[in-house]
């Protein structure tokens, strides 16, 4: 057989497999007291969440391989109801949906996955992934010993299951799925329904197994979890805890990277180097299978918030940020620790339970050793405060603080989780943002680049004040928000009429009093207006309004503009949450005491006229009367804007600008982008961030003083080179015409290694090093460094190899420098990608400085390969 036939044969063989779904050979996955075990071996597993609907079908790969490269052997994502099931009975299987071809992709990767039906997700996602429809079954009630619910969920469960398996995506059929998982945190609620809670659990439990995936299942956070069920732990620290059955492994399935955010708040941010202290902790102490929540985080793209009140970027503050791109120093500094971790493997696996040693008031060490070669340790110094430096096997150890070293042959350190190798990015999205150079977890800080507005040329069409069609319908009385929408829109209208006497208008002016529109509980936001006038609004989650209002003698038209922010994801009882107002509305102040007008007859009118007319579609063909807005004409509240603009040039991704914006929803070619809104944060809480001692989300936040959201993610798959259709639902006064559009991508790298970091860890391989022919200690560590795919490094704004100061940005020479520092640095990495520099005197042609340990500097420039030549 020729060599050229056989590969193309071996090709077509390969492209078969992935076709039947047969990414692996068939294997089982079953688990002991230690650890998953797959294909009848012991592993150790790093796991990293991507939702597949939070990105597009163009993004999965990519995604999936960068997370590949960073040190995952899994994939984790949930199973979202209502994006699978928008309607009853009716399903959705495509575009950001595709399920099976987001499994197929990971497997095809050589990635396993593990898949959290739930089916309740929580996960930030609107109603928690439950459909809104399931609330309007008679007599249900959710997540509890309840025969209606229990129905409707395991009709879901199962059909989810069959569907994989009838792709062949289990193990056993040599699919990537390798773990699943029912219900979700129902341990925080379980309580909250009694004995009827602890029956729905078991119920769960027993219904999933018996669907015969042929995996193990797990329930997280349940620790009252069946025989046959691992119960999990999910939190920013999972190292103490232990399963229920000693028959269990230890495993981790939320670590909290990051947190989300609501609309109004600081942005929170997890450092790399506490969450590297998590995780070798865990796996220090008897752990073995960890997922990262999130690895990728995405986008709430369309309504799928969550909340109320969550903004349309999940970022996460996730390894992988929301546009794709590597968040650096945290993606390096894990693939580090992972790359580590697996070297410690093969003596993780071999022992049941490691030996513990004492080595100081704060300081402990854990030792994984078999009767054979298999050795490896785990230092760690817990003192949020203070280094120490401890003696293991006759060899001393300097520990910072509130940190662990690895050390896979007992006696080299590979890894310490406070201290950082990896490159430090910081990112361009076309805007001078100074106010941002000083932020800790450098996310998203911005510089000048290619500043341009979108349009000049905008058209606008106003957006009716109450009934707008005729599928109005009146009723006597207040009726509850999503029993009206279905929540098939935001928004929801209550109009009614009342009538004013002159006796009440002569009293108001006497009296010098005004009357006020009072609702006892509303959520999320409401806009109240009187004879077609905005008078005012309120925000926030059932709580009180009181608003004066100015009326007039005769009848007035009082309308009520509700509208939901995100259903709420979290709690019990979310059938019974609502949206909308509660208990009574009235108008106070009157001349003969409140006027209850709950009971008058109202008009509800749903959702918007231009949403009805899918005025934001491409195949508008100009049925809606737009017409032109001028620059200098006033912005009116309640409009649509549209234009039209041409995308970015090259391949990075797209980020639309919407600080000049206040809220409302945007549209791109026909893709629904989410909701925006410009709400400040605080101006105060925002400080040093110092990664010692236990994390909260509220200890590393960021964005002081500024809208919580202001950028907003276009997939660079919903565009086209020209001519892309922009669409804007605005709600409040303002004009469209400081909106721009820029590419999104990494500017500046910057990276700092010393002469005593670690050696490089692909020296582990290296078949020498294994038996002490070579010494690792010896052995130069190495600075490697990477601009985003499509751009290279153009310009090297510092390079000093010695002792110098400062951080990125603001590095300077110290007393010590090698005057080779900027040709070696140079010549290593301009015009390239990436590029490796060892760290070592030979490397830069002598020692600059006897006795005095060294450390190189660098700061470089990456330009997306398009725009070079414009630079």
């Amino acid at each position: 057989m020729g060599i050229k036939f056989r590969w193309v044969l071996l090709g077509l063989i390969a492209q078969s497999l992935i076709v039947a779904g047969e990414f692996f050979k068939p294997f089982n996955v079953s688990y002991d007291g230690r650890a998953m075990i797959i294909d009848g071996k012991r592993r150790m597993l790093i796991s990293g969440g991507i939702h597949y609907p939070r990105a597009t079908p163009e993004m999965w790969p990519d995604l999936i391989s960068k997370s590949k490269e960073g040190g995952v052997d899994v994939i984790e994502t949930y199973a979202f109801w209502n994006g699978h099931e928008p309607v009853r009975g009716q399903y959705n299987f495509e575009g950001r949906y595709d399920i099976v071809k987001f499994v197929k992709e990971v497997g095809s990767a050589g990635l396993y996955l593990f898949l959290r039906i739930g089916p309740y997700a929580c996960a930030e996602w609107n109603f928690g992934g439950f459909p809104v429809w399931l609330r309007d079954i008679p007599g249900i009630e959710f997540r509890t010993d309840n025969k209606p619910f229990k129905e409707e969920m395991q009709r879901f469960v199962k059909m989810i299951v069959d569907l994989m398996r009838e792709e062949s995506l289990f193990s056993w059929q040599g699919g990537p799925i390798i773990m699943l998982q029912i219900e979700n945190e129902y341990g925080n609620v379980e309580s909250s329904f009694g004995s009827k809670g602890k029956e729905y659990m078991r119920w769960a439990a027993k219904m999933a197994v018996g669907l015969g995936a042929g995996v193990p299942w797990v329930m997280c956070k349940q620790v009252d979890a069946p025989e046959y069920i691992i119960d999990t732990c999910n939190a920013y620290y999972c190292d103490g805890y232990k399963p229920n059955s000693k028959r269990k492994p230890k495993v981790w399935t939320e670590n909290w990277d990051g947190w989300y955010t609501s609309w109004g708040a600081r942005l929170p941010h997890r450092p790399a180097e506490d969450i590297a202290f998590a995780v070798a902790r865990f796996f220090q102490r008897e752990g073995s299978f960890l997922n990262y929540y999130m690895f990728f985080g995405g986008t709430n793209f369309a309504r799928t918030a969550g909340g109320p009140n969550y903004i349309t970027s999940y970022d996460y503050d996730a390894p992988i940020d929301e546009y794709g791109l590597l968040r650096q120093p945290k993606w390096g500094h894990l693939k580090d620790l992972h790359a580590a971790i697996k070297l410690c493997e093969p003596a993780l696996i071999a022992v049941r339970s490691p030996q513990y040693i004492k080595l100081g008031p704060k300081q402990e060490a854990h030792v994984y050793r078999d009767n054979g070669s298999k050795c490896a340790a785990f230092l760690a110094n817990i003192d949020e405060h203070s280094s120490a430096t401890v003696k293991f096997r006759n060899q001393a150890y300097t520990l910072p603080p509130w940190s662990v070293s690895i050390l896979p042959d007992c006696r080299n350190t590979a890894f310490n989780t406070a201290k950082i190798g990896a490159q430090t990015s910081i990112k361009t999205v076309g805007f001078d943002a100074a106010s941002y150079l000083n932020d800790p977890a450098h996310l998203r800080l911005m510089a000048p680049y290619e500043v341009s507005y979108i349009s000049e040329s905008w058209k606008f069409v106003k957006e009716p004040i109450g009934v707008w069609s005729d599928s109005n319908f009146t009723y006597q009385g207040i009726l509850e928000h999503l029993n009206v929408t279905k929540d098939q829109t935001d928004y929801l209208w209550y109009t009614t009429r009342i009538y004013i006497s002159d006796e009440d208008i002569s009293f108001w002016a006497e009296n010098q009093v005004s009357p006020a529109l009072t609702i006892d509980s509303m959520r999320d936001l409401v806009y109240i207006f009187v004879n077609g006038q905005f008078t005012g609004s309120a925000k926030g989650k059932w709580i009180k309004v009181v608003q004066p209002v100015h009326l007039i003698q005769g009848y007035n038209d009082i309308m009520l503009l509700s509208q939901t922010v995100g259903l709420q994801n979290y709690g019990a009882f979310l059938e019974k949450d609502g949206a909308g107002f509660r208990g009574q509305i009235k108008l106070t102040g009157c001349k003969d005491g409140d006027l209850n007008i709950t009971e008058l007859v109202w008009t509800y009118q749903v959702g918007l006229k231009g949403e009805f007319l899918k005025i934001y579609a491409t195949d508008d063909n100009e049925s809606t009367e737009w017409t032109e807005f001028p620059p200098d004409a006033a912005a009116t509240r309640f409009s649509w804007y549209k234009t039209y603009f041409d995308a970015p040039g090259g391949l990075d991704p797209v980020s639309l600008d919407l600080r000049s914006m206040g809220k409302g929803q945007v549209w791109v070619n026909g893709h629904h982008i989410g909701r925006y809104w410009t709400l400040k944060s605080p101006k105060e809480g925002c400080k040093t961030c110092d990664y010692r001692g236990t994390y909260d989300s509220d200890k590393c936040v960021t964005n002081c003083g500024e809208p919580t959201q202001s950028w907003y993610h276009i997939p660079r798959s919903w565009l086209k080179p020209s001519d892309n259709l922009l669409v804007l639902f605005e709600e409040t006064e303002k004009n469209p015409f400081e909106i721009s559009v820029n590419s999104y991508f990494t500017e500046t790298i910057c990276a700092e290694v010393s002469e005593n970091h670690y050696p490089p860890l692909r020296a582990w391989s290296h078949p020498k090093a294994s038996n002490g022919t070579i010494s690792l200690n010896n052995m130069a560590p190495e600075m490697h460094l990477q601009c985003d795919a499509g751009s290279t490094i153009t310009s090297i704004n510092f390079a000093s190899y010695g002792t110098p100061q400062g951080s990125c940005q603001n590095f300077s020479r110290g007393n010590c420098h090698s005057p080779n520092s900027l040709s070696v640095v140079s010549q290593a990495c301009m015009g390239r990608q990436s590029c490796s520099i060892s760290v070592s005197n030979t490397v830069f042609g002598g020692d600059p400085c006897h006795r005095v340990v060294k450390t190189l500097s660098v700061e470089m420039r990456c330009s997306p390969t398009s725009s070079i030549s414009a630079h």
